[in-house]
């Protein structure tokens, strides 16, 4: 079902669902704006997390695994494929339209200020999510010559409707206009309030829209929003989720919990993820060599990162996957007896301590280094509780001991190819610090691909042997590689809407 396909609206019109007649009707609708859909297997496996085959024995879970890591067009059309994204993200936006619609005809609609900036900001952050996969990172340079996404922003009842695509900038400045519209009607009035955007949520969100837009000073100020005064309190208690058994479900239930105050914002879809981040398809996967050399194994300008951490990468030998226990399986049973049905997967879309490393951030781009050292520190006060103390002086001479990452000699950090270039003796260093936290934090969560898309940086497919022994390199992706916009679904492109391009090769 895509965008301008003729059965587009006809049995997806939430008006048919329901008759709204209340703003606790629209409340109800608005269920219905949260995906179901997640493209964090999709990203992991697109991204440098996953960047090495064994040759081996080992297997791809499907052929969408294959395709995913492959870098190929995306043809299979299950849970976790292009279509199903495309389709769950866009029937979210058509549910904000109605309720938008229905609240904007209302003689009263100061009693629906709470269900309109929800419906905009589920409209707002559906449409940004779509762009995270299938459009390039925004850059001010570039964003008007880049391709967007259809924003629709009414009800269609028409049986063929035509979209364009517009450009990124046009794209993002909808985005930001929904969020700037939403964020004063947010509350955190709803029985479940982490599977909502409520206050808190809303502004993580902002935060981080803000950062990918090169708005630092806003993303600065909905971070703060969000951590308040004292940021430390406020994050995830990573040393008592690590003494938590990693077997089962103990450690993903307990980092997904509801009841946890890191959790900003929490998404259950139909997915596999919980079970292939850790015992299939262990053909592709976030693997032994990738872990002890550029990620949750690797050092750090705070030392030995398993010394350090308040973590413990969970691996066993007969599986190739080197991972944190975060994101849970679920099954949804149709036949219990049989041991038959859905697989869903949980995630922790928006938390403090992503957050607090987007402020981070965003004080090191604007040459604000102290304070981006001391977000950096705080986070590690949790993180990694048994680290020494970061100074701008560690940092620098921590990175500048180090070569940029090769696939012969890989390492924590890449070149990084973005304009304005960064300045040298403390920015960089300080940035790749914040992008190597970062990395371990949102491991597993999809956000991974937007940073190397952000950054520039090139990535690697590579085969090894049996020993992790590099045997060559089977493909590269740079940063003006059409494919980090992954394509469109094929039934959209049919539809009319235009494909992202490809070089010839």
């Amino acid at each position: 079902m895509g965008l301008a396909s003729c059965d587009s609206y006809l049995d997806k019109l939430p008006d048919n669902r329901m008759e709204l007649k209340s703003p606790d009707d629209v409340s109800k609708l608005l269920v219905g704006a949260y995906s179901e859909g997640s493209a964090a297997y999709l990203l992991e496996m697109y991204s440098d997390n996953t960047n090495e085959y064994k040759n081996t024995g080992w297997t791809a879970y499907n052929r969408f695994q294959d395709q995913a890591y492959n870098w190929t067009e995306l043809t299979e059309s299950d849970n976790e494929g292009t279509q199903m994204i495309w389709d769950q993200f866009y029937s979210c936006v058509r549910t904000a339209n109605e309720a938008i619609a229905f609240i904007e005809k209302q003689s009263n609609k100061d009693d629906y200020k709470t269900q309109l900036g929800e419906a905009l900001m589920c409209r707002a952050y559906s449409v940004f999510y779509l762009a995270n996969v299938f459009c390039r990172a925004y850059d001010p340079a570039t964003a008007d010559k880049e391709l967007g996404l259809p924003y629709p922003t009414e009800p269609d009842y028409a049986l063929v409707t035509k979209y364009e695509r517009g450009t990124l900038a046009q794209l993002y400045a909808k985005i930001d206009a929904d969020i700037q519209e939403a964020l004063p009607l947010l509350t955190n009035t709803y029985e479940h309030p982490k599977f909502h955007f409520n206050t808190l949520s809303g502004n993580a969100f902002a935060a981080r829209f803000y950062l990918y837009y090169r708005k630092y000073d806003a993303a600065i100020k909905y971070a703060t929003a969000v951590l308040g005064t004292s940021p430390a309190s406020k994050l995830r208690d990573w040393s008592t989720w690590n003494s938590l058994s990693a077997n089962a479900m103990v450690q993903p239930n307990a980092y997904v919990s509801s009841t946890n105050q890191a959790n900003l914002m929490l998404q259950v879809a139909y997915s596999v993820w919980g079970y292939n981040s850790v015992l299939t398809g262990c053909k592709y996967s976030h693997g032994a060599r990738i872990s002890q050399t550029e990620t949750l194994e690797a050092n750090g300008p705070w030392g030995d990162s398993q010394r350090a951490a308040g973590y413990t990468v969970f691996y066993n030998n007969s599986y190739s996957q080197h991972c944190l226990r975060k994101v849970p399986l679920l099954i949804e049973y149709t036949d219990v007896q049989a041991g038959t049905g859905y697989a869903h997967s949980e995630m922790s879309v928006f938390n403090t301590d992503e957050t607090l490393l987007v402020r981070a951030e965003a004080y090191a781009l604007k040459g604000m280094y102290d304070k981006a050292l001391e977000d950096v520190n705080t986070e590690m006060s949790k993180f990694m509780p048994n680290a020494r103390a970061l100074t701008l002086a560690g940092i620098q001479e921590f990175y500048g001991n180090i070569d940029y990452y090769t696939p012969a000699n890989p390492t924590p950090i890449k070149e990084l190819h973005v304009s304005p270039a960064l300045e040298s003796t403390t920015q960089e260093p300080l940035i790749q610090c914040i992008l190597q936290l970062r990395r371990l934090i949102t491991m597993h969560d999809g956000l991974r691909m937007q940073d190397v898309k952000r950054y520039g940086m090139t990535i690697y497919r590579l085969r090894l042997n049996e020993s992790n022994q590099l045997l060559n390199v089977t493909d590269t992706m740079d940063a003006d590689d059409p494919r980090q916009a992954i394509q469109i679904p094929s039934d959209v492109i049919n539809a009319g809407l235009t494909p992202n391009p490809r070089n010839a090769k």
